[in-house]
């Protein structure tokens, strides 16, 4: 029988943010863990960041960002209404100059 490792069972119960280009500048670091015992709204889960990455640049960046939960976009739904189960993944992506 094989036993999970703790990193396994890290993942399971927990959210991963990813930042990407500006975002991962403003919190100077590329992802974020948060060990949570359930599911968060996305709403939740933006607050989590931005108490780890207070500040105005955070709050700032956060609020354009477009938000793929897994490999999905959200889109324009309300945050508040966005399920985010434990062992997902949340990135947030800047707008792009260029293309």
């Amino acid at each position: 029988m094989s036993h999970p490792t703790d990193l396994e069972r890290s993942r399971e119960t927990a959210i991963t943010v990813r930042y990407w280009a500006g975002a991962r500048a403003a919190a100077g670091t590329a992802e974020d863990t948060f060990v949570t015992a359930g599911e968060l709204s996305l709403a939740d889960v933006v607050a989590l960041v931005l108490e780890r990455h207070p500040g105005e640049q955070m709050a700032r960046t956060v609020g354009v960002c477009s938000v793929l939960l897994g490999d999905q976009p959200v889109r324009s739904q309300d945050p508040a209404a966005v399920v985010v189960r434990p062992g997902a993944v949340v990135e947030l992506l800047p707008p792009f100059a260029g293309g």
